[in-house]
């Protein structure tokens, strides 16, 4: 026969304890109630102390309205790191990319046309001559006149006119009339207050050197009565490029680089003199250097009020002729 264990010694003795409690608290209860509910309430009531063997069974567990600790269950795939988010359906890539090319053909399409009526209409109007030009332009009103007319007599131009390595002209006028208001300075700045007339431009042959007689008004100001620097850097940029485009091999180029020093204020309502000298050319690079000066009319010396340094290149594609050669010219 085996002998019974501490342990079940003692769930026997709780037992016979909570059976105790159990009559008793029965008796002192005049309304009748369940074994089971009554079990439950007693097993509240004893203390924990007396039990502590039968509070840790699964019997008091499931009788009692104690929580339960929740259970989690974790999943993991057999190779976690080969896992790959879904690919996109071919059908959206498809749309994308034909989207993106119809997109591209009409922008190119629209630019295509655009410039080509562009080239049509430049192509389409005379350019005038040299000449021609200084003859072209008509004052609105007689302060234009005056200007005009003290420009064009001015020591500076004629000395400048009786030098035969110069060629004079009114460049603002080759511009075809239909395309000069989009122009920014033979358009949107030209005219009364801003660059009055059409500025007398002096080229020396093969791009070395040119003079620009010009007078500006009182409506190109940044601080008042004083012309915007922007401005001036553009005549300068404008100015230089017209200079070097003789020296180059298809006589255009765009701007790389340009500095601009300032070195006085700039007064508006004054005669000022764009001057600059092409220094070195290199292929399709020339470098140019110029200044902007007061252009006194008492004889006075002149006061330099900004200088410049710049490069420009001629675009490879300047060699390239927009229309084929006759072939009597290619032979």
């Amino acid at each position: 026969m085996s002998v019974p264990s501490r342990q079940d010694a003692e769930v026997k003795t709780t037992s016979t304890t909570l059976v105790s409690t159990l009559l008793e608290s029965l008796h002192s209860f005049n309304s009748p109630i369940s074994f089971g509910g009554f079990f439950s309430f007693a097993m509240f009531r004893l203390p924990k102390s007396s039990f502590p063997s039968l509070r840790r069974s699964p019997a008091y567990r499931s009788f009692s309205g104690a929580p339960r600790r929740p259970q989690y269950k974790t999943y993991f795939s057999e190779n976690p790191s080969t896992s790959a988010s879904p690919r996109p359906p071919r059908r959206l890539i498809s749309r994308f990319l034909g989207f993106s090319a119809i997109a591209f053909f009409a922008f190119g399409a629209g630019l295509s046309f655009q410039s080509f009526r562009t080239l049509n209409r430049i192509m389409a109007a005379p350019i005038p001559t040299n000449e021609e030009t200084l003859s072209a332009y008509q004052a609105p009103d007689s302060d234009s006149a005056q200007i005009d007319e003290t420009l064009r007599t001015h020591a500076e131009a004629e000395a400048l006119r009786a030098n035969p390595d110069f060629t004079e002209a009114r460049p603002h006028h080759k511009i075809p009339e239909s395309l000069r208001a989009r122009s920014l300075t033979a358009g949107t700045l030209a005219g009364p207050g801003k660059i009055v007339v059409p500025p007398y431009v002096f080229s020396e042959r093969d791009g070395k050197s040119m003079v620009s007689l010009m007078y500006l008004g009182s409506d190109v100001c940044g601080h008042p009565g004083i012309v915007h620097g922007g401005l001036l850097a553009t005549l300068l940029d404008e100015g230089m490029a017209r200079c070097c485009f003789p020296a180059l091999p298809n006589k255009v180029a765009v701007t790389a680089n340009l500095n601009i020093d300032y070195r006085a204020p700039a007064m508006a309502d004054q005669y000022v003199a764009l001057r600059a000298e092409t220094v070195k050319v290199e292929g399709r690079k020339a470098w140019v250097e110029g200044r902007i000066e007061t252009l006194p009319t008492d004889g006075s010396a002149p006061l330099v009020l900004v200088e410049s340094k710049a490069l420009f290149i001629e675009p490879k594609q300047a060699a390239v002729s927009l229309y084929p050669k006759p072939i009597s010219e290619s032979n």
